[in-house]
């Protein structure tokens, strides 16, 4: 395998072939009730619990796809010093350490890698400081398991995040870093934030984000991407010439199980898709927008009745298979809290999600699916590339509880045509 890797995305279930991901460490468990709030979280997590079913999705992913990890492709590039100290005086001056730079630009590359992700603890050497109720100079980066979110893989290029919580815009920095400077995973990066300038009210992130073809994406809007983030997009694809269709999904502010679009929509195959269905299928009740690109200059915006039925009208005919099944709305409302819609497509008809959701898995089977443990996949009992049509399970007691699915946890950087 060449150690170069090129950076293509242009649906959300062609053929996996890279991804990136960040095992949960040591910021995990340094998280405490007030910094789990400050941090977005509703409850601390067991790190031990964690990782091990954090090691069933890279098992898995591994039997596919190439696995980047956020870790070594940041102690990667922070061995050139130019890099290196553009990144963390970067860091330092954004959230207000910069007396920080000197020391952290000693550290060895691996060092200081691990010490901008778990976090640079306090030296209590003056009284401000030893009064201080904060642990740390610059916080653990708490969330950046869920990889997805800080940066969005468009084509050849990658989208960076503008967060909506500036708790975890280290995270987007340190991923267009990535992106910019890594010798073998390169690509071209595009910023609103640094090339609009942040302006009121423009937050994106990756889980409003699905590439659904090569000229077709859908955004979410809520509570972590605004419509000003929309309209950076539409003056990108301007820019570009060609065609693009964006469809917008109004989101929900609340509750937090709604952040993102992944959390009530995801791709399985050329024409299913899993929803929740009191947000996705109830015609007008929430506002789905369609907004035509062409030549330069925005052809049309009109509303649709949902978003399935937008997708219809640009060829992509689309069956819902529904989280937390057909029947039931507190089935459906439970199992979607615990990201039963946040499945990962490893391939045509080929995903990953969570085992706890058995409803949603009932309704899956119906559609097809064969129920298939990610044990057996790591152990070569069952063979990707001859089951066909299947929904690998993780255990999700505990990655669950940190607010995110599958597909939060990975970032592909590289997919094949789906065919």
């Amino acid at each position: 395998m060449s150690d170069n890797f090129k950076v293509q995305v242009a649906s959300e279930i062609g053929r996996l072939t890279g991804v990136v991901m960040h095992e949960p460490g040591q910021e995990v468990a340094n998280m405490t009730p007030e910094t789990a709030e400050r941090a977005l979280y509703s409850d601390i997590l067991n790190l031990e619990v964690a990782r091990q079913e954090y090691a069933q999705l890279r098992g898995v992913l591994q039997r596919r796809a190439r696995v980047f990890t956020v870790r070594g492709l940041l102690g990667d590039i922070l061995g050139n010093d130019r890099v290196r100290s553009g990144l963390v005086r970067r860091v330092c001056d954004a959230e207000g350490v910069p007396q920080l730079a000197d020391d952290l630009l000693a550290q060895a590359p691996d060092d200081l890698a691990r010490l901008l992700i778990e976090g640079v603890p306090l030296t209590r050497d003056n009284l401000s400081r030893f009064l201080s109720p904060d642990r740390y100079s610059l916080p653990p980066l708490h969330n950046f398991f869920f990889t997805r979110d800080a940066a969005v893989a468009i084509g050849d290029s990658v989208l960076i995040a503008a967060m909506a919580s500036p708790v975890r815009g280290r995270e987007a920095r340190i991923m267009e870093a990535v992106f910019d400077h890594h010798p073998r995973l390169g690509a071209p990066t595009f910023n609103p934030v640094r090339l609009a300038g942040p302006g009121p009210g423009l937050t994106i992130e990756g889980g409003d984000v699905l590439v659904v073809a090569p000229d077709i994406l859908v955004v979410g809007i809520g509570a972590r991407t605004t419509p000003r983030a929309v309209d950076y997009l539409i003056d990108r694809f301007r820019g570009e010439g060609g065609t693009r269709h964006i469809l917008v999904q109004e989101l929900p502010k609340t509750p937090e199980s709604f952040i993102h679009l992944d959390m009530v929509f995801t791709l399985l195959d050329r024409h299913l898709c899993l929803v929740y269905e009191p947000v996705v299928m109830q015609t007008h009740h929430f506002d789905v927008v369609h907004i035509h690109v062409e030549g330069g200059r925005v052809v049309s915006i009109t509303e649709e009745g949902t978003l399935p039925a937008g997708l219809a009208k640009l060829g992509l005919e689309l069956e819902p298979v529904y989280c937390g099944g057909r029947d039931d709305r507190w089935l459906q409302e439970r199992e979607q809290w615990h990201s039963g819609a946040n499945v990962f497509a490893l391939g045509p008809g080929q995903v990953i999600g969570y085992g706890r959701n058995a409803h949603t898995l009932e309704d899956l089977a119906r559609a097809g699916f064969a129920v298939v443990p990610a044990g057996d996949v790591i152990d070569g009992t069952v063979d990707l590339d001859t089951v066909g049509r299947c929904i690998v399970t993780i255990d999700g007691s505990e990655l669950a509880r940190g607010g995110g699915g599958c597909r939060c946890m990975t970032l592909p950087v590289g997919r094949q045509p789906p065919g």
